[in-house]
């Protein structure tokens, strides 16, 4: 599972359809143009509050997944603890592997 999650993650990153960064992904998150926010297990407590908040203001599913290091490198960046995908599809595709192919639901 882990392995496909990351696998969508860079396939994500190459397609230019995720953003990464606190200040960037709030800026989408405002625009209405991110579909699924991650944030890593290991961000500060304050971030992940900070981060839930503004996702369910705008009705963005969040996901608490991973760490920070494993999650940069899936996407070929450095330290982010904060994934933006702005792709619908892509945003579905994670949800699902995530929650083990089984109907989420948002938030």
């Amino acid at each position: 599972m882990i392995n496909k999650v990351y696998g969508l993650l860079g396939i994500c990153s190459k397609a230019g359809k995720l953003i990464s960064g606190t200040d960037i992904v709030l800026e989408h998150l405002a625009k209405r143009k991110v579909s699924l926010v991650i944030v890593a297990e290991d961000a500060s407590e304050k971030t992940i509050k900070n981060i839930k908040y503004y996702c369910e203001k705008e009705n963005v599913e969040l996901l608490i997944y991973g760490n920070i290091d494993e999650n940069s490198k899936a996407i070929g960046k450095h330290n982010k603890a904060i994934i933006g995908i702005l792709d619908k599809n892509l945003a579905v595709a994670i949800q699902k592997v995530i929650h083990g192919g089984e109907e989420f639901g948002k938030n």
